[in-house]
């Protein structure tokens, strides 16, 4: 028997389910902490962020992507130790469109190598389980997460790093304030720097017109995370966010810290110094994107993410015809992004928050709300360190 893993998480698990066009899709999160109030105003706040239908450069569907709670909480509307169960509707399904995707795999798309697994019993339909539409319950599952950790002073953001080439500017890695980390957060097309975001956009819609699609990387940082999350080689912190951000489709590429770059460094570039401030501990730079030997250092942790192009694109591809069993073309049709990476932004946060919750709650940091003034999360007692040198 083939079976699809859609669950993930170790203390904290989270489960996702449902198709592109099947009645509903949703999402179970069992091991949440008890007595979490669930904010479902600020939660429909934040999935309206990857909500489609709302703009020229996102797909013309249509759905409210409204949550409702099925299980989970109490009277009060926080967290009873029940496992949460989430529901969305799907409401805007258009299935004819993909009758003869059904039998003409899409270039670049799971299409192929979901029939070879399942010898044609997948649902084709939008996609099927394969489909962006089933980044919504990860956003909602991601979304509550966040409400978690912000209460204990975690803060996470994200924002188009670079799309087609064009890109936002840099955020500081080192000393980054919220306001900055989040500014993106509260626009429409979320970018720091408004010039290069029309830019992109001008692309976005340049490419829709001529019936193609672009891709482009995201950046997401999390503020305040504490030292000694997460655990060396296959518990690393590294690992459990690469698995969970390698799962939203379209997803080619993560890195952390300086990623990739650091292959052009000499050590003496890359390595963070330490130092110490008023007997604590430091970093000079943040090339480690927070993580050192799969564990936290107290920085901030820094992913950056790639998408590539959506497959779906109007203009004519090289494709077969399994029913006929012969080459041919497809010019598909349909609903579809013209990019992603829009979309994305508020997914990768909602990633990120999940797998930050489910570690913090293993290293024993949910039991007690702590406040961002209580404590700098940059910097550790050296004294307590050096204590334990001595023994």
């Amino acid at each position: 028997m083939v079976l699809m893993s859609s669950s993930f998480g170790s203390s904290i698990r989270f489960q996702l389910f449902g198709q592109s066009h099947s009645r509903a899709i949703g999402a179970v999160i069992d091991g949440l902490p008890a007595g979490e109030f669930v904010d479902m105003t600020e939660l429909a706040s934040f999935m309206s962020r990857r909500a489609p239908g709302q703009t020229a450069y996102s797909t013309s569907r249509k759905e409210a992507d409204t949550v409702q709670i099925v299980s989970g909480i109490n009277r009060s509307g926080q967290t009873c130790g029940a496992p949460l169960a989430l529901l969305i509707e799907n409401s805007d399904t258009r299935s004819s469109d993909y009758i003869e995707i059904a039998q003409k795999p899409r270039p670049g798309h799971a299409d192929i190598t979901a029939w070879s697994k399942w010898l044609g019993e997948q649902d084709v339909f939008g996609g099927g389980h394969f489909s962006g539409r089933l980044t919504a319950p990860l956003m909602a599952a991601g979304g509550i997460c966040k409400q978690i950790l912000n209460r204990r002073g975690i803060v996470i953001g994200a924002h188009i790093y670079s799309l087609a080439g064009i890109e936002d500017t840099r955020i500081d890695t080192v000393t980054p304030d919220a306001g900055t980390v989040m500014a993106a957060s509260q626009k429409d097309f979320p970018v720091l720097d408004d010039i290069a975001g029309n830019l992109m956009k001008q692309t976005i819609i340049s490419a829709h017109e001529s019936g193609d699609s672009v891709g482009g990387i995201v950046e997401c940082l999390a503020l305040n995370m504490p030292w000694g999350v997460g655990s060396p080689m296959f518990g690393s912190l590294e690992s459990s966010l690469a698995q969970v951000l390698f799962g939203i489709p379209a997803v080619k590429g993560v890195e952390f810290g300086s990623g990739f770059e650091a292959s052009r460094m000499r050590g003496s570039v890359h390595n963070d110094p330490l130092y110490l401030r008023d007997n604590r501990v430091a970093f000079a730079s943040n090339n480690a994107g927070g993580i050192l030997g799969g564990i936290t250092n107290g920085m901030p942790v820094v992913v950056r993410v790639a998408f590539k192009p959506t497959p779906t694109i109007g203009l004519p591809q090289q494709t077969i015809d399994l029913t006929t069993q012969s080459e041919t073309v497809l010019s598909a049709k349909g609903r579809h992004d013209p990019t992603v990476v829009v979309r994305a932004v508020p997914v990768v946060e909602a990633a990120v928050a999940a797998v930050l919750a489910d570690a913090l709650k293993e290293a024993g940091f949910l039991q007690q709300q702590l406040q961002p003034e209580s404590h700098d999360q940059s910097i550790i007692d050296a004294g307590k360190i050096f204590e334990l040198f001595k023994k």
